[in-house]
C-alpha cells in the first residue's frame, strides 16, 4: 500500500481497526481527531473491568499504531476546508460517523467527491447504509453480539440467560479487517477501470458472515447449534469433546473425521486396546458407541495434568488444542514463531508496548510499525505537507479551527 493516503474521519475501533491494517501494509494514514477532545476512546478508563494506563491504552494502540494524528474540529467552516485539503491528496476516504453527522458537518460522500471526484468512500456502521435503521447507531456489543445472534449461539440455553460479550472490540477488529480488504478491492478496481467507488461494511453484517453457515442453516432448516454447558457433549464423536485434566486444565480433541485416526489417538491417549475393541476400532461403530468413548477418553485425560497432555499429545495425528486464555498467546510458541506480537514505542517513554499484527503476513516477514499518535500529534507535519504555510496554520489555531 506504500503510496496510498488513507484520511481517516472515525473514532472507536471498528473503522479505525480498518486503518491499522492499511497501515501495516503500508499506506499513510491520517487520522482526523477533535483537537480538544480527540478520540472519545482515548477517555475510556477501564476495558472490561480492568483499569486502564491512559499512556498504554489497549483500544488506542490496537487500532491506530501506524497513523498519523492531525486535529481539526470538522463542525466548522476553516476546519472543513481543511479536510477536503488534505482530501484532495487522498485516495481512500474512512469513516464510521452516521450519515446525520456527515452531513451536519460536510464530510459526506457528495461533499469529499466534489473536491476529489476519483477518491474511495468508505463506510462503517452498525446496521448498513440502507433501511429503516440506516440512522441508528450501535456498539460491537449491539450489533456484533446481541442483534446477529452470535451472543445467542454462544450462550448454552440451559444458563436461562445471556452471557455478555466476554471480548472487547470482538466484531470491531474483525470488521475492520473487512473494510480493509474490501478497499484493497476497490483500490484495485480503480487502478484496472477508473472508476472509484463507494463501500460499505458494518457490524450486522460482519457477524451475519463470520457465523455464516449456521445462519444459512437456520434459514435452510428453521435450526441451528447452540454452545453446550461445560462437561456435556452431543456424543456423537467421542474425538469431539472437550476433556478436563486432574489439575483443572482443558483438552480440546477436534478430529472431525476419524478415518486413518483411531488407533493413533487411542494409543496416544494411553488407551491402545479400544482401537482392537469393536466398539470403537472403525468409524461407524466409533459413532454408534460415542458415549461409551466418551466415558473412556474423559477418565483417562482426567488421570494426568494439563502440561503433560500438552506435550504429549505434539506427536498426536489428529487435531487437538489446548484450552488457552488470551493471556497464555503471549507465550505460546507457535504465535511468537509466526510473528503474531509486534513490539512498537511506548507513548510513556517506558518498556515497549505489545500489539497484535494483522492476520495476513506477506512474505514470512514480520510486522514492522510504529505506536499510535497521541491526538493532533503530527497537524502541523501534515498540513504543511499539503501547502499550508505556517501563517495560516497559526491562524486556523487562533480560531480554533485545527489543534
Amino acid at each position: 500500500m506504500e503510496g496510498v493516503r488513507v484520511l481517516e474521519v472515525a473514532q472507536f475501533t471498528f473503522v479505525p481497526a480498518a486503518g491499522a491494517i492499511l497501515a501495516d501494509w503500508g499506506a499513510d494514514v491520517i487520522k482526523i481527531e477533535h483537537p480538544v477532545r480527540g478520540d472519545t476512546q482515548r477517555g475510556f478508563v477501564n476495558m472490561g473491568g480492568f483499569q486502564l494506563d491512559p499512556n498504554r491504552h489497549p483500544l488506542i494502540e490496537h487500532p491506530n499504531r501506524g497513523k498519523r494524528s492531525v486535529g481539526i474540529d470538522v463542525s466548522t467552516p476553516e476546519g472543513q476546508d481543511v479536510l477536503y485539503e488534505i482530501a484532495k491528496t487522498a485516495d481512500v476516504f474512512l469513516t464510521n460517523y452516521m450519515p446525520q453527522t456527515r452531513q451536519k458537518n460536510k464530510f459526506d460522500i457528495e461533499h469529499i467527491r466534489a473536491v476529489n471526484p476519483n477518491i474511495i468512500y468508505a463506510r462503517g456502521s452498525a446496521y448498513g447504509d440502507k433501511g429503516p435503521e440506516r440512522l441508528v447507531g450501535g456498539f460491537d456489543g449491539t450489533a456484533f453480539w446481541t442483534r446477529s445472534g452470535v451472543g445467542h449461539a454462544l450462550t448454552p440455553e440451559e444458563l436461562g440467560g445471556a452471557l455478555p460479550q466476554g471480548i472487547p472490540a470482538f466484531g470491531d477488529s474483525i470488521g475492520g479487517m473487512n473494510i480493509a480488504g474490501g478497499i484493497s478491492a476497490a483500490l484495485f478496481h480503480r487502478e484496472r477501470t477508473g472508476e472509484a467507488v463507494e463501500l460499505d461494511v458494518s457490524l450486522l453484517s460482519t457477524a451475519w458472515w463470520a457465523a455464516g453457515a449456521s445462519v444459512t442453516q437456520g434459514m435452510e432448516t428453521g435450526e441451528t447449534m447452540r454452545s453446550l454447558m461445560p462437561g456435556t457433549t452431543t456424543s456423537v464423536n467421542p474425538f469431539m469433546a472437550n476433556y478436563a485434566t486432574s489439575d483443572g486444565g482443558t483438552i480440546n480433541l477436534c478430529i472431525v473425521s476419524p478415518t486413518g485416526y483411531i488407533r493413533d489417538t487411542f494409543e496416544h491417549l494411553g488407551l491402545p486396546e479400544l482401537a482392537d475393541d469393536p466398539r470403537f476400532s472403525d468409524v461407524m461403530p466409533l459413532i454408534q458407541n460415542a458415549e461409551a468413548g466418551v466415558e473412556l477418553i474423559a477418565e483417562a485425560i482426567a488421570a494426568k495434568p494439563f502440561e503433560y497432555w500438552r506435550q504429549h499429545l505434539k506427536t498426536m495425528r489428529g487435531q487437538w488444542a489446548p484450552f488457552q486464555s488470551l493471556v497464555d498467546l503471549a507465550t505460546d510458541e507457535q504465535a511468537i514463531a509466526n510473528d503474531m506480537i509486534v513490539e512498537v514505542e511506548a507513548s510513556d517513554g517506558g518498556k515497549p508496548f505489545k500489539v497484535v499484527r494483522g492476520p495476513v503476513q506477506f512474505n514470512h516477514e514480520p510486522l514492522e510499525t510504529t505506536r499510535a499518535p497521541q491526538a493532533s500529534e503530527h497537524t502541523e507535519i501534515v498540513l504543511m505537507e499539503i501547502g499550508l504555510d505556517w501563517d495560516r496554520i497559526e491562524e486556523l489555531k487562533d480560531k480554533g479551527a485545527i489543534a
